[in-house]
C-alpha cells in the first residue's frame, strides 16, 4: 500500500463486547493470507491482545509450528511521543495496522479512531450496549438521538475528510447473536438500522458466544489454526464459518502483493 498501512481500529468504550478477541482473529486471518500485519494494543492495563499474541509466540516456540504471526507491541508509555513513535514503527512495513483500544474513554483511543481507515465497534445485541451509540424511546424502541460516542465518531470522520479526504468506514459489528432472545434481537436490529441511516455506519455479523474462543486464548490460537486442533467438532466448523463471513463483510482492501494477485 503506497500510502501506508490500512488502519483497522477496534473501539468501544464498554467492555465485554468481544473486541480484543475479534481484533486478534482479524489480524491472524489477514496474516494467514500473506499480508504483513502489525498489531498495537493501546490497553496497557488489560493488555488482552498483547497477552494473546505473547501466548501465540510461546506456542510457536514450543511446538515449532509455522503459524502466521503479526508484529505486535503494547503502548505502555502513555505519552504523545511514545504513541507517535510506536505508530510509525509498526506502520513502516505493514499492509495492515490492527489497533485494539481500551473499553473506556481514552485519549489515545480517540486519536487512533481519527487515524483509522476502518473503525470497528463490536457490540452485543442488547440495549445496554446500544446505549453507547444511541438512545431509544423506552416504549416504542424508536431511536430518539445518537449518543455522545456517535457524535464523537461523526466529528472525527468529518475532520479526517477535511484533513486528507479519507472516508473512515465505520462498522458496527454484532457479536454473540445466537444467544439473544428473538424479540430483543429484532428490536435492537431495527434500532441499529435506524441509527445507521442517521450517522452512517455499516452493520455486519461478528463472532458468536462460543466457549471455543475462550479456550484458544492460553495457546494464542485462533479459528484460522484448525490444523493445530486435532479433531474439529461442529462448534469449530461453525466458528470458522462465522469468521469467514465477518472477514468478507469487513470489505478490507487487499494489498498489491503477488500472493494476493491470484
Amino acid at each position: 500500500m503506497p500510502h501506508g498501512p490500512h488502519v483497522i481500529v477496534f473501539a468501544n468504550e464498554k467492555g465485554g463486547t468481544g473486541k480484543s478477541t475479534t481484533a486478534v482473529h482479524v489480524a491472524i486471518a489477514l496474516a494467514a493470507k500473506g499480508a504483513r500485519v502489525a498489531c498495537l494494543d493501546l490497553d496497557h492495563r488489560q493488555r488482552t491482545v498483547g497477552r494473546y499474541l505473547d501466548n501465540r509466540e510461546a506456542t510457536i516456540r514450543r511446538s515449532g509450528s509455522n503459524l502466521p504471526m503479526p508484529v505486535h507491541a503494547t503502548l505502555t508509555d502513555q505519552t504523545e511521543d511514545a504513541f507517535e513513535a510506536m505508530w510509525q514503527e509498526l506502520s513502516a512495513d505493514a499492509d495492515y495496522l490492527v489497533v485494539d483500544t481500551p473499553g473506556r474513554d481514552d485519549h489515545f483511543a480517540r486519536t487512533a479512531a481519527a487515524l483509522s481507515n476502518t473503525l470497528v465497534t463490536p457490540m452485543n445485541d442488547s440495549f445496554v450496549d446500544f446505549d453507547l451509540i444511541g438512545q431509544v424511546d423506552p416504549e416504542t424502541y424508536q431511536v430518539t438521538r445518537p449518543s455522545f460516542y456517535s457524535e464523537l465518531i461523526w466529528d472525527a470522520r468529518k475532520q479526517r475528510a477535511r484533513a486528507d479526504g479519507t472516508q473512515i468506514d465505520w462498522v458496527v459489528l454484532r457479536n454473540r447473536l445466537q444467544h439473544i432472545e428473538a424479540k430483543n434481537m429484532r428490536r435492537v436490529s431495527e434500532a441499529l438500522t435506524q441509527l445507521a441511516k442517521r450517522v452512517g455506519f455499516r452493520i455486519i455479523p461478528g463472532l458468536g458466544e462460543r466457549v471455543i474462543y475462550r479456550e484458544l486464548f492460553p495457546a494464542g490460537l485462533t479459528m484460522i489454526d484448525s490444523k493445530e486442533f486435532g479433531s474439529m467438532g461442529l462448534g469449530h466448523v461453525a466458528a470458522r464459518q462465522e469468521l469467514r463471513e465477518m472477514m468478507a463483510a469487513l470489505q478490507l482492501p487487499e494489498p498489491a502483493l503477488p500472493m494476493f494477485a491470484a
